[in-house]
């Protein structure tokens, strides 16, 4: 392992999402490392996308370095992605080529009409990603813990959804689903003013009860992962959540406003969660 190859993972991690990076830093290595590994790459998956300008790489051009990975230079999530497989045999490529066919997705369906529809993209471009997780946090493999996984990043994919309406939007998108809107009295000419009104928040709140549920059955049986990996996972759960908390506390406005998480929040979640894990260890001593 090149440790300064998994630094640079682990800095497009900290730069990509400071919740995750906090919520996996306790894991031992080298769970931790793979988890940078795979943050980074579907970091960069996203930003081919959202960023193409600012991007090394295009959607296209990570997916044929990927299926020729052996064989690919240039850049150290290469390398570091021949560490992962190496090291997590068990860890299959098909989530990693899903992830990369959601991605396209957004490059030409780009206004959803149905929930079905809008759970099929979370799938791919979330779901997929505790389907990768899953064989770097637990050494078995258990069926109901990859859907458990898949539940789990479906639900944070629609936290994504409901804290991003206002930027996805200026980037001509609508992952909000047309009939919520419909069934809620909520006109997509009031969604492209910007209105929060009470139909925008019932749309809200219907969408924030699917993703809970999706929460649910994500944390269903994580006392079933090592202690270090069913904390990492909790916390990612919690930290999630909590953004659906600030958009509630901000009155619903995610046009002009991105709804976060304080390190004094996370802080909090942390003793909280850590504290009945060790309690846990404590009552299996006895």
């Amino acid at each position: 392992m090149d440790k300064r190859i998994m630094q640079q993972c682990e800095e497009l991690m900290k730069k990509g999402s400071s919740s995750f990076h906090r919520a996996f830093d306790g894991l031992p290595s080298p769970r931790r490392e793979a988890v940078h590994v795979i943050y980074a790459f579907c970091r960069m998956i996203d930003d081919s996308v959202d960023e193409p300008d600012n991007s090394l790489y295009t959607i296209y051009e990570l997916r044929d370095s990927f299926r020729n990975l052996g064989q690919a230079e240039g850049h150290f999530i290469w390398p570091a992605l021949r560490w992962l497989f190496d090291t997590f045999p068990q860890l299959e490529r098909e989530p990693f080529l899903l992830q990369m066919e959601g991605q396209t997705r957004d490059l030409t369906f780009t206004h959803y009409e149905t929930m079905e529809q809008l759970e099929t993209y979370c799938y791919l471009v979330a779901g997929t990603v505790g389907e990768m997780l899953l064989p770097v946090l637990r050494d078995d493999h258990n069926e109901e813990a990859q859907a458990a996984g898949i539940s789990l990043g479906i639900g944070m994919q629609l936290v994504n959804i409901i804290r991003d309406v206002g930027e996805d939007l200026r980037r001509g998108r609508r992952y909000v689903p047309l009939d919520i809107m419909r069934r809620n009295g909520y006109r997509e000419q009031e969604l492209e003013r910007g209105e929060v009104n009470e139909p925008f928040v019932a749309v809200v709140h219907e969408l924030r009860r699917e993703a809970l549920a999706w929460f649910e059955k994500g944390l269903a049986n994580v006392d079933t992962y090592p202690p270090e990996s069913g904390l990492a996972v909790e916390l990612a759960a919690a930290f999630y959540a909590a953004i659906l908390d600030d958009v509630e506390a901000a009155d619903y406005d995610v046009f002009r406003r991105r709804a976060y998480v304080s390190d004094e929040a996370k802080l909090q979640m942390f003793r909280r969660t850590a504290a009945r894990y060790a309690d846990k260890g404590r009552a299996a001593a006895y």
